[in-house]
């Protein structure tokens, strides 16, 4: 068997995969099986932050590796301090959590402000408003933190404790809050698996600020929009107001498995020993890509990151068979005449690798990637939408 029926065979099915199998990267570049190159606007779902194989990344990691590759959380390592400490330090934030994934940042997340809450106001206080449209990760407690009915379909029933507001709707939120004892509000700045849709300023500072005078903690997801792709470090940066936990992941470590939940001074002592843990979670050989890759993610790259996100969206913007251009830095969806899948696989085609985010075609490129790789992919996929 070749390696899609292979896959096929014995990988669940869980995954509407394209035809085409990807054996090796450099940058922004991959190359198939057949030899074929492909530009990558996707980097694995904006996990590759600085694009395949990168020679700083892959450098620290072999480093790591070689001292020695894992040790219980009941035991210190030097990576480990050192990602949590660049982080504090690059957010104001004052603890970290280390886990393995998006959702399970996002978990932690959760059952800290829940905890928050039960220490200061009873344990009836355990709702979570998050918004519709939202996504926060597959496994059933957050399924139900997602605000997509699609999602909840075949998985009842769910974890109770969570409601779902109106986006860009700050009395819904209020009524949702006043309705339930609440313990927290969870946003996603970008809504990238809806749509790749971000909040207004005036929503997610009115939200913030509404949290802050009833004591509700404000989480703020950056798993697919945190370090770098908005543009800032953190999404909830561009929109000037101070979380009380954060959580990201995806791009954190350049390819690697690695979630991080972010405690702000209001929480940061909530969680005591044994109260949470995991055996991965700040596994040194991802704690140390983790370090290669924040510790470059500077003003320049920053800078960078607004200006290939400002050509991408004039380029786009009013060119034919592209209706909208919606997100932020190099987080971007495209409301296409053509249906989205289509346009992927036409692009595909042509040698560039997008995704789609529901009705849309979503494009993640490489913080890094270069500028003439960026306009000969933006030409092909302009060519394919019209």
């Amino acid at each position: 068997m070749n390696i899609q029926e292979l896959d096929r065979e014995y990988v669940a099915g869980t995954y509407s995969r394209f035809p085409v199998v990807i054996t090796a990267g450099k940058g922004s570049l991959v190359t198939d099986i057949d030899g074929n190159d492909y530009i990558d606007l996707t980097s694995g779902i904006a996990v590759n932050s600085f694009g395949a194989c990168d020679e700083v990344w892959y450098k620290a990691i072999c480093s790591q590796a070689a001292k020695i590759q894992h040790m219980s959380n009941l035991f210190y390592t030097e990576p480990c301090a050192k990602l949590a400490h660049m982080l504090c330090e690059r957010t104001g934030m004052k603890k970290v959590f280390f886990s393995n994934s998006g959702a399970e940042a996002n978990e932690c997340a959760v059952k800290t402000a829940r905890k928050y809450a039960a220490d200061k106001k009873g344990g009836d206080y355990y709702t979570v408003i998050t918004l519709k449209n939202s996504f926060h990760g597959r496994t059933i407690t957050m399924l139900s933190a997602t605000g997509q009915d699609h999602y909840h379909e075949l998985f009842r029933p769910l974890t109770p404790g969570f409601v779902h507001a109106e986006p860009d709707n700050i009395d819904y939120m209020k009524t949702l809050a006043d309705a339930h004892k609440t313990a927290a509000i969870m946003i996603e700045c970008v809504q990238g698996e809806g749509g790749v849709v971000a909040l207004s300023q005036e929503y997610v500072k009115a939200v913030a600020e509404f949290a802050k005078e009833n004591d509700i903690i404000l989480i703020v997801d950056e798993v697919q929009t945190g370090n770098g792709r908005s543009g800032q470090l953190y999404s909830y940066m561009n929109y000037g107001i101070e979380p009380d936990i954060v959580s990201t992941a995806k791009g954190l470590a350049g390819g690697l498995p690695l979630g991080a939940t972010l405690m702000g001074e209001k929480v940061k002592d909530t969680l005591k020993a044994g109260d949470h843990g995991s055996t991965f979670g700040g596994n040194p050989v991802a704690c140390a890509g983790g370090v290669s890759i924040l510790e470059r993610i500077d003003k320049a790259l920053l800078s960078g990151v607004r200006e290939k996100s400002k050509f991408l969206f004039e380029t786009f913007k009013g060119a034919q068979g592209i209706e909208q251009v919606s997100g932020m830095g190099l987080m971007m969806g495209l409301k296409t005449t053509k249906p989205a899948k289509e346009v992927v696989n036409a692009c595909i085609a042509e040698g560039v690798l997008c995704l789609t985010a529901k009705d849309r075609v979503r494009l993640l490129p490489a913080l890094n990637i270069p500028d003439d790789l960026l306009k000969k992919a933006a030409e092909v996929i302009k060519k394919c939408c019209a």
